[in-house]
């Protein structure tokens, strides 16, 4: 064989961000002397939706999932000692995209960087934001103006700077198939291609530059042979959208460019070591092909499923990535899969049916108006109700929760408390006072910043005009101007926005045949009902706090009301007044609260004791979540009925659970109906 010269690995990095601005610079600066090539910003809710530390939705949620940045001073803490101009920085951010690129470049400006070298990716996805991971903060319209504005503002003056990458990745996670992942980040990139061509602010001869910044950011989950064609099906749809609809001929701008982060919801509580594997499948599936390479590449963790993964985690899986590029042989050959008939067959068939979605979204006028009718939202919804029931019904096999459960004790997880990182609660409190400090010294030297008033008065005469938002957001980054009152000042122009559940729209997706687990919970349901006086169980799904992760409580909210019970579920986003106001105004029977982000210890609490204000002792209140063991116990002693995590995977069981609790909270005698 002639020697090759080998390829260059892709960029190699791992999500993070936690606690305060300096604990995560201090991280990042240690995982850059490990050997990772890009920085990956995990930003907190309150960040990613628009709120300052100290507003009543943020209770609970500061530093949980990710790094507080509420004004300037964080940013320059956050990067401190890293030179911007140098670094690759990719930002998960979108809804607060265009703030949180402000305070970048200014901390640039203020290293002394030339603006024009950044290079990086703000994620600024809206799309998916209404369907799926819930940080949405603005109504479509408005959304899609900030994408667009951002886009013509860096193709002009950062121009090595992805001012989107299209995220099909939390598409996967809410049940996406492949067709539907491709048809659907393709059908929002051609949203977002339209708004900026008919925006006026670019000429025409250059917009292939604004195509050729294009990036998307895609999930792999463990069917790897499927992944790897659904990465070609990608690659061969952007070059037949970009070439015939927006007429772009330099092949280098057509070419399509994209990152990665592997399934972080497939993993398991359940035997988590198996998790590793997982990941290692999964990167396959994104670098095997060279021709369907990713550029960038970040793993989970073993223990996502368990809560925050520590260093020594993050280290294991920026290993694997190393392993692969270094000691494996597979970036010494052309592409090893051009020519397999098999290959080639999955890829056509993949290419034709996500064409076909994507012609059905296009005939609705696109994919912002098939967002505001509810149909994107219910197809994921009804897709990941169906995965659920094969998972149930054991078609498909998860290893270690649904197969093979038998297990050796795992040194891994001996103590499950020391086998995950802990957000100190005591950070929040410090955040909010370092919070209130620059409110009240943002005037004073060093800093002598222009009072904030006059900057967010102009951020608001120039949306409620045509003008681009980008250069007024820059003057309130230097102004001081905090993440709330940025978005604030936004909300009271654009007004807000609550996406469309899916829940009611979705068709039952487990048989209730006589004899069928669901037909035993539904005659369970008939019987408490009748028992407690007639009328159906009514039962509230309530998710408070900024968690906006609802797929599990979508599928919850589905099979309840698939068992028979009335139920309410109101989206996203609410406080615990606002669940418990909808509990007593809809007189129900049980409260069940889904939570991801780690604010259970807080938010849950404060709901069982509004319930006890209230004198609504008899309605049980069940947890899920991501919740560690030692919190599950604490919430049980603190009065939780029941508490569900990921390795609960039997929804059917669940209801019958919550059924169960419904008759011991009204002192009914058991019912002997298996669930």
């Amino acid at each position: 064989m002639t020697e090759r010269q080998k390829d260059r690995p892709w960029l190699m990095r791992t999500y993070a961000g936690h606690s305060t601005a300096e604990a995560s610079n201090e991280l990042y600066r240690r995982n850059l002397a490990k050997g990772q090539t890009g920085l990956s910003v995990a930003f907190d809710l309150p960040t990613q939706t628009g709120y300052d530390p100290d507003h009543i939705l943020a209770r609970g949620e500061v530093g949980r999932v990710g790094v507080p940045v509420s004004h300037l001073g964080d940013m320059r803490r956050l990067f401190q000692d890293i030179p911007l101009e140098q670094m690759n920085t990719s930002m998960t951010i979108n809804a607060t995209a265009m703030w949180l690129l402000a305070l970048y470049q200014v901390v640039a400006e203020e290293q002394g960087a030339d603006i024009t070298k950044l290079q990086g990716t703000t994620q600024n996805d809206i799309v998916k934001e209404y369907l799926s991971r819930g940080t949405h903060v603005f109504p479509p319209g408005p959304s899609l103006r900030l994408t667009t504005d951002m886009i013509t503002y860096t193709v002009a003056r950062i121009p090595k700077w992805n001012p989107i990458n299209i995220c099909s990745y939390h598409l996967q996670e809410a049940g996406a198939t492949p067709v539907q992942e491709i048809a659907y980040a393709m059908s929002t990139a051609i949203a977002v291609l339209d708004a900026v061509r008919d925006s006026g602010q670019v000429p025409e001869e250059k917009f292939g530059d604004v195509v050729a910044r294009i990036s998307f950011f895609v999930n792999a989950g463990v069917r790897f042979i499927e992944e790897m064609c659904k990465m070609r099906a990608f690659g061969r749809i952007w070059e037949q959208v970009t070439r015939e609809r927006y007429g772009i001929e330099n092949p280098k701008q057509r070419r399509f460019r994209y990152g990665v982060q592997v399934n972080s919801l497939g993993l398991t509580e359940a035997q988590p070591e198996n998790n590793v594997q997982r990941i290692v499948l999964e990167m396959l599936a994104v670098t095997l092909s060279k021709d369907a390479r990713a550029r960038a590449v970040q793993l989970p963790a073993w223990n996502e499923a368990l809560g925050l993964p520590r260093p020594w985690d993050q280290q294991w899986s920026l290993r694997i990535q190393q392993v692969l590029a270094h000691e494996s042989d597979l970036l010494e050959y052309e592409d090893i899969f051009a020519g397999s008939h098999v290959v080639e067959a999955k890829v056509a068939s993949l290419v034709e049916d996500s064409l076909a979605e994507m012609d059905r979204i296009e005939k609705m006028g696109g994919a912002m108006a098939a967002v505001e009718s509810g149909y994107l939202k219910s197809q994921l919804v009804s897709s990941h109700a169906e995965r659920r029931a094969r998972i149930e019904s054991g078609q498909e096999k998860i290893v270690g929760v649904n197969s093979y459960e038998s297990t050796e004790p795992s040194p891994l997880t001996s103590d499950l408390d020391a086998a995950i990182m802990t957000v100190d609660p005591a950070v929040e409190a410090r955040v909010v006072d370092a919070l209130k400090q620059w409110r009240d010294t943002r005037y004073q030297p060093p800093f002598n910043h222009p009072r904030p008033c006059k900057a967010l008065e102009r951020l608001k005469e120039v949306a409620a005009g045509t003008g681009n938002l980008m250069e007024a957001t820059l003057e309130c980054a230097r102004a001081g101007v905090t993440t709330g009152e940025w978005a604030g000042a936004l909300r009271e122009v654009f007004g807000e926005f609550r996406a469309p559940t899916g829940v009611s729209s979705a068709p039952v997706a487990v048989a209730a045949e006589e004899g069928t687990p669901l037909a035993l919970v539904r005659e369970k349901v008939a019987r408490t009902a009748e028992d407690l006086g007639g009328g159906r169980l009514r039962f509230l799904v309530g998710k408070p706090g900024l968690d906006g992760h609802s797929n599990g409580a979508e599928q919850i909210a589905v099979r309840a009301r698939d068992a028979g019970f009335e139920v309410v579920y109101q989206g996203i986003r609410l406080t615990p007044e606002q669940i418990v106001d909808a509990a007593l105004a809809e007189d129900v029977h049980a409260v069940g609260l889904s939570i991801l982000s780690g604010s259970h210890a807080e938010l849950v609490p404060d709901v069982l004791e509004r319930l006890r204000k209230a004198g609504a002792t008899d309605i049980p209140v069940i947890a899920g979540g991501i919740i560690p063991n030692s919190d599950a116990e604490a919430l049980k002693a603190a009065g939780v009925a029941a508490v569900f995590t990921p390795k609960d995977f039997g929804i059917t069981e669940i209801i019958g659970r919550i059924v169960d609790e419904i008759r011991k909270a009204n002192n009914l005698d058991p019912l002997e109906v298996p669930a």
